[in-house]
């Protein structure tokens, strides 16, 4: 099970043991700097709320969960650099620019994407985000002082940066705000609950986990009543306006995912699933017309679920069970 896709994702999310690696394909033609990631502890975040802005220097390639202002300077030319955010699931990250120093004119970039971008994927997938791609990237060099202070979307957002002369950089600051109804998110750890609420709103939701799982369902409201389904060429929510899909693979990309199981009944009580992907997604399709709600839990698959998937499982992508 151990794919060149989880080694990466494991590495740039915040609360794994002390893990060392790169990052490959920023954009689909960008190749990684082999640099450390750095690794926040809870323990950290918690010394660091409630005291004065946090400083630190940037690293080449690095991420970020916790507030503060930091600080590029190139000590030699700098390619093929970005930068990970990441927040709580109820969380939206702004990035403001104190300070920037770079040659536009001599091949120099910084831009920020609203979203990840992993191996050429992204996240949110272009079906999810509520901006065309276009508009996801925002390059300095070419809004400058127009847009000093940009808010990312969800709980994830990442910049990449080119960097030739050597002092040159840049400082910004990590803010966190508020997302009362939030849509589209990474979780940062292998374990958690989360409830998903969409508003009358004509909008698609992902809740993404990069690891194999156990997820469980305790209670879904949907505007309508239907049935739910393992998927086949034949069967499915097609049609419907709003419902859940559970999806699963290998990538960033939940539109790339191969899709596992639909629900599209309203219910109270339990639903479980044993997904043995890379990358598990759960996915509200929303029409706008309903109130729609789900909550559930989730938990990695331990070695021995992982070594025994196929005993207990249906013929089909990533061995789910239920």
């Amino acid at each position: 099970m151990a794919s060149a896709f989880r080694l990466q994702c494991h590495c740039i999310l915040i609360f794994l043991a002390a893990l060392k690696g790169e990052t490959r394909y920023l954009e689909a033609r960008g190749a990684g700097e082999d640099e450390p990631f750095l690794l926040l502890s809870a323990d950290l975040k918690r010394e660091l709320s409630g005291r004065q802005l946090y400083h630190r220097a940037l690293r080449c390639i690095d991420m970020l969960s916790v507030e503060g202002q930091f600080t590029f300077t190139a000590e030699q030319p700098q390619l093929h650099c970005a930068a990970f955010f990441i927040g709580d699931p109820e969380e939206l990250i702004t990035i403001d620019y104190d300070f920037v120093h770079i040659d536009c004119q001599g091949g120099d970039f910084l831009k920020v994407f609203d979203g990840w971008i992993l191996k050429g994927e992204k996240f949110p997938s272009s079906l999810d985000h509520p901006l065309p791609t276009s508009e996801r990237y925002i390059d300095f060099c070419e809004s400058g002082n127009i847009r000093r202070s940009i808010r990312s979307s969800q709980n994830v957002a990442m910049i990449f940066f080119r960097i030739h002369e050597p002092g040159n950089g840049f400082t910004f600051t990590i803010k966190k705000n508020a997302n009362l109804f939030p849509c589209n998110v990474i979780s940062q750890t292998p374990t958690g609950t989360f409830t998903m609420v969409i508003p009358h709103q004509h909008r698609n939701c992902s809740f993404s986990i990069i690891y194999p799982v156990v997820i469980k369902i305790s209670d879904l409201i949907l505007g309508h009543l239907n049935s739910l389904h393992f998927k086949k060429p034949s069967t499915g929510c097609a049609g419907v306006g709003d419902f859940v899909e559970l999806l699963g693979g290998t990538g960033l990309d939940p539109s790339k995912m191969f899709p596992l199981a639909d629900l599209c009944q309203s219910f109270h009580g339990s639903a479980q699933m044993k997904i043995g992907c890379d990358n598990t997604v759960l996915r509200m399709v929303s029409s706008g017309k309903h109130i729609n709600r789900v909550s559930f839990e989730y938990h990695q698959l331990d070695q021995y679920e992982l070594e025994n998937r196929k005993e207990n499982s249906i013929e089909e992508f990533c061995f789910p069970s239920i």
